[in-house]
């Protein structure tokens, strides 16, 4: 991630999007965790592929 700039701001932004409120963040060198409601899950999760090019 350090090496790649806007990857916060995708994620962030992609989740506000959708309306998905992030309950908790921790971020290192290499990783980007949120906590997020569990019923948005499955929704977050195609988001980010879509974002991420993941699909």
């Amino acid at each position: 991630m350090v090496s790649t700039p806007g990857v916060t701001y995708k994620m962030f932004r992609g989740l506000s999007d959708e309306g998905i409120n992030i309950l908790a963040i921790s971020t290192s060198e290499i990783k980007l965790s949120v906590i997020i409601d569990e019923k948005n899950t499955l929704n977050a999760i195609k988001k980010l592929h879509t974002i991420f090019d993941l699909d």
